[in-house]
């Protein structure tokens, strides 16, 4: 169920490239993994934030990275950013993330109903892996006015 909230910017560590949608599922683990190489390398403890994937345009141009909860290691190709805050349209995903274009879907069905504006970037944020076995929850926003 889509929900309308108000969010706050959140700091994070991210890689950003312009790819294509056909590519983004192959590019995408491989820089979340040089991410998590390069958190871990800054001398963080326990595991990073949560994984994000941020949704700059249709392109796609793509941040992808981890929320910024702890220290890390700036090297150039890694990069400190932040997901945006203000009015969000948002719904959580629960399930494997084939269902993720669904839930994308809804969200926009719900804002072009209720005759909300996209009004920029959209994102993941998706949670640690529970341990056993099930998926992670995948929380999706979208800025609108």
């Amino acid at each position: 169920m889509v929900t309308l909230a108000t969010v706050d910017e959140r700091p994070t560590a991210v890689m950003t490239a312009t790819t294509t949608w056909d590519k983004l599922p192959v590019l995408w683990p491989q820089l979340l993994g040089e991410v998590h190489a390069i958190v871990r390398w800054a001398g963080s403890t326990g595991r990073p934030g949560r994984n994000v994937l941020l949704y700059r345009d249709d392109q796609p141009r793509v941040e992808v990275g981890v929320e910024l909860d702890q220290p890390a290691h700036f090297d150039g190709r890694l990069t400190r950013s932040h997901l945006p805050g203000g009015t969000v349209a948002t719904v959580v995903h629960h399930g494997p993330p084939a269902g993720l274009f669904a839930a994308h879907e809804e969200i926009r069905d719900f804002c072009w109903g209720q005759r909300l504006r996209l009004a920029g970037p959209r994102w993941e944020v998706y949670g640690h892996p529970p341990g056993d076995g099930s998926h992670p929850v995948i929380e999706i926003f979208y800025l609108v006015a």
